[in-house]
């Protein structure tokens, strides 16, 4: 079970999400808007939207009806993994192809600008990005365009353009997320997150729980 003190009784740090990436906030964004999901992804999106917006473990467990616990786990979950925390864990099937250290280097670097890397065009495709992985310097990973599309797609990662999460092309950018999130985490009681999206709210539906 996780806690908020240590053994020692000091308070520790606040669970909370990484930075989301764009293409993850639009993911979400686009899960908890349409509602046509399940329930368990659903309420896990909003989670972590929550988390995402500066909202502590307490207030999202009451938000979503949820154990505090339950919370705990998914915010770290998505910290490991990301998207695919979204989805069950299920068993069985075919062994990996790729380790797991592997398939988060992919990830990254599909998430990565391909000018960062040297690349001569600013977007992703499917081809574009498995030519890339068999010719990265000390680690070749050769994957085929099928299952790069199925890894991406469990992750949470499309190269579609963004709709509602919209990338912004201030040059300072991480520097001033860098400094709402040391306000956020430092002076919890002196913040109020907001942005277009807007409140989220709880909607009736049917089934248990």
């Amino acid at each position: 079970m996780t806690s908020d003190l240590t053994a020692g009784g000091v308070v520790a740090e606040p669970v909370r999400v990484r930075r989301l990436t764009d293409q993850e906030g639009q993911k979400l964004q686009q899960i908890v808007r349409r509602g046509s999901t399940s329930a368990v992804r659903y309420r896990r999106a909003m989670m972590l939207l929550a988390s995402a917006g500066g909202n502590r473990v307490p207030v999202i467990a009451k938000l979503v009806q949820a154990d505090e616990d339950t919370v705990r786990d998914v915010i770290h979950r998505f910290n490991e993994v990301g998207l695919a925390c979204l989805d069950p864990r299920w068993a069985g099937g075919r062994p990996r192809l790729l380790s797991p250290d592997d398939e988060d280097f992919v990830v990254r670097t599909a998430t990565t600008r391909p000018t960062k890397l040297g690349q001569p065009f600013t977007r992703w495709s499917i081809r574009k990005l498995a030519a890339y992985l068999r010719l990265v310097h000390g680690r070749v990973i050769r994957i085929g365009r099928e299952a790069l599309r199925c890894l991406l797609a469990r992750r949470g990662v499309t190269f579609q353009r963004t709709k509602t999460w919209k990338e912004s092309p201030d040059p300072e950018r991480d520097a001033k997320l860098d400094r709402i999130e040391h306000v956020l985490e430092h002076f919890p009681d002196r913040v109020f997150a907001f942005d277009e999206f807007g409140p989220l709210g709880i909607r009736p539906t049917a089934g248990s729980c």
